[in-house]
């Protein structure tokens, strides 16, 4: 067998402690696959004492970072501080000294990945980021490898566990979004502050860099258009199910000729559709390639050890370039950095689709046609209406109308005329619905 690859791990959380024990326990397996071994030489975090799922030997770990960057015998960094300013200096750094990086960091990439991927083509090293997006699933190697003859038609992806568990509890056990929310805290699946997963800002990241892999596009994430699950209530997952839909928060990309559609928002779906039983904090995507047709992936999409297989399976393709002598046999992003542009995005108003639209309305007659009239002088087509007696305001009934395709800034100036209206208590809310049936 050749000389084993040396990697340095900075990072040493849940995840890096996963890296560190799935190296060990599989070893032997990797090494036959290989024929080689990885070996872990060092360790760097700023908190080298608490004790660890895994042990380690007290001369591996340090506080110093550079005795990893500047360690000649360190061919691979594996980076798994999360965050910004720190990572970006540790990748950029690692890269500049000739070593491959393997990191799990989606918000770096999303952020600062146009300037990581230029450098690291530039020094001829590769970067492995399977676990950036989708934990376990194979996601972004089918992008990169499997389906890099086809143009990428569309992808519908759940990508953040957090939101499918909390949406789950709520249809399935009958919670309110604050109850599913401190359930998933208490399991761990969602942060002590669930900003970032809540408001979709941790699926903007994932679907930035899908965009990258899917179409050769540049991304400015504060471009992307997104909308959490926060206003979602128990009320709005009774009429999704009375209408025949369940409600998951989707990452939508759509090729519209050279102009890309891509939106990120709480969706009905059909119970019938393939995203629909992804249940628990589980990711899957859905993905049309104009040869492949439908793709469908499934897995874990975060944990320790799901994450840990990901960034393992990067530190293996890698070491088999290394061992063969070549780099980047694979584009970084699939496309050669010089043949990647800058997206031209749908507009978000000028996007259609279906919609599910709940009022609270005063009850008396003439409420549902004063909606019904402002909503067809804005070419809106009503699909369905559901109109309840009423329960706890004794001044308000919900009325839920469902639309055939219509137009997003035609759907939002009918809403805020009707809004305005004396018959209509409070904001409307307003859910997106994908439904073939309704085209």
């Amino acid at each position: 067998m050749s000389k084993d690859i040396s990697v340095g791990l900075i990072g040493f959380g849940t995840i890096g402690a996963g890296v560190v024990k799935l190296l060990r326990e599989n070893d032997e397996l990797i090494r036959k696959r290989l024929g080689t071994g990885l070996v872990i030489k060092k360790i760097a975090d700023i908190d080298i004492d608490t004790p660890r799922p895994v042990m380690v030997e007290r001369e591996k770990l340090t506080t110093d970072v550079d005795e990893i960057l500047n360690d000649p015998e360190i061919s691979i960094v594996v980076e798994l501080v999360g965050g910004y300013t720190h990572a970006k200096t540790f990748v950029l750094e690692a890269i500049r000294n000739g070593k491959h990086v393997v990191t799990a960091n989606k918000a770096l990439l999303a952020t600062y990945g146009n300037e990581i991927f230029s450098v690291a083509e530039d020094k001829k090293v590769n970067i492995g980021f399977e676990a950036s997006v989708g934990g376990t699933i194979p996601f972004i190697k089918t992008l990169k490898e499997s389906l890099a003859g086809n143009n990428i038609e569309s992808i519908f992806g759940i990508m953040n566990g957090t939101c499918n568990y909390i949406l789950t509890k709520m249809s399935r056990d009958g919670m309110d979004f604050d109850s599913a929310l401190k359930d998933a805290q208490d399991l761990g699946f969602a942060e002590a502050d669930p900003t970032y997963d809540i408001e979709a800002v941790d699926t903007a990241h994932k679907l930035a860099i899908t965009l990258s892999l899917s179409h050769g596009k540049r991304v400015i994430l504060d471009n992307l258009y997104r909308e959490g699950i926060s206003g979602i209530t128990q009320q709005d997952i009774e009429f999704a199910k009375e209408l025949g839909y369940t409600i998951k928060l989707l990452a939508i990309s759509i090729r519209r000729g050279d102009t890309i559609e891509a939106r990120i928002h709480p969706t009905m779906i059909p119970f019938d559709h393939i995203l629909a039983s992804v249940s628990g904090n589980f990711n899957a995507f859905h993905l049309i390639g104009d040869a492949s047709g439908s793709v469908f992936l499934y897995g874990q999409g975060a944990g320790m050890m799901p994450t840990a297989s990901a960034v393992v399976g990067d530190l293996i393709d890698i070491s088999r370039d290394i061992m063969a002598g070549i780099c980047m046999r694979v584009p970084l992003r699939s496309y050669r950095e010089n043949q990647i542009e800058d997206i031209d995005l749908l507009g978000m108003d000028d996007v259609t689709t279906n919609y599910y639209f709940r009022f609270s309305a005063v009850d008396r007659p003439g409420v549902l046609s004063a909606i019904s009239g402002i909503l067809g002088t804005h070419d809106i087509s009503i699909s369905s209406v559901i109109q309840k007696e009423r329960k706890l305001n004794k001044d308000a009934v919900p009325v839920v109308i469902t639309t055939y395709q219509a137009r997003e800034k035609d759907v939002q100036m009918a809403l805020e005329e009707i809004d305005r209206l004396e018959i209509v208590l409070g904001k409307t809310m307003l859910i997106r619905i994908e439904d073939d049936r309704l085209r």
